[in-house]
């Protein structure tokens, strides 16, 4: 039997196609690898790690009583409220907790701090929720501003 005339074979792509589709799998491919490499955090040489800076805790309790002081004399001048110097005291202590140790205690509640390993910062902060947060009459600044003194003076 002879081919029948009016019957065509499939016709054949092209190598320019072939050629285009690996193409465009190496520039997806392309693009993939630089978002990944862009992306990563930079590396850094083994020999430029530097250790972590220890804390110059003499300096740092320097700083936190100066302010606390300053809050002190604020409230004694009329600067600021009974209320809100107490506040100011009580933030103050716990950016020091911060700043000495790394805990975020300044956005830790009471109990947070007390389960925290932490038990002199929950037993300062303790001391001074009354005054800040307490019902009337709001106790003395000074003595707020002592035990928070006295806190900040004792951390070791």
């Amino acid at each position: 039997m002879q081919a029948d005339p009016e019957f065509y074979g499939p016709l054949q792509y092209g190598p320019m196609w072939m050629w285009a589709a690996v193409a465009l799998l190496v520039l997806v491919a392309a693009w993939y690898a630089f978002v990944f490499a862009a992306t990563r955090r930079p590396r850094e040489a083994r020999g430029a790690q530097r250790p972590a800076q220890l804390t110059d805790l003499a300096a740092l309790k320097a700083a936190y009583l100066q302010r606390i002081d300053d809050v002190e004399r604020d409230a004694a001048a009329g600067k600021r409220g009974a209320r809100e110097s107490h506040q100011e005291i009580s933030l103050l202590l716990r950016k020091f907790v911060r700043d000495a140790t790394g805990v975020d205690a300044p956005r830790m509640t009471h109990a947070d701090l007390a389960s925290h390993p932490l038990p002199a910062a929950a037993a300062a902060v303790g001391a001074l929720y009354p005054a800040a947060f307490g019902p009337e009459p709001v106790p003395s600044v000074a003595s707020s501003a002592a035990a928070a003194r006295r806190a900040v003076q004792a951390w070791s």
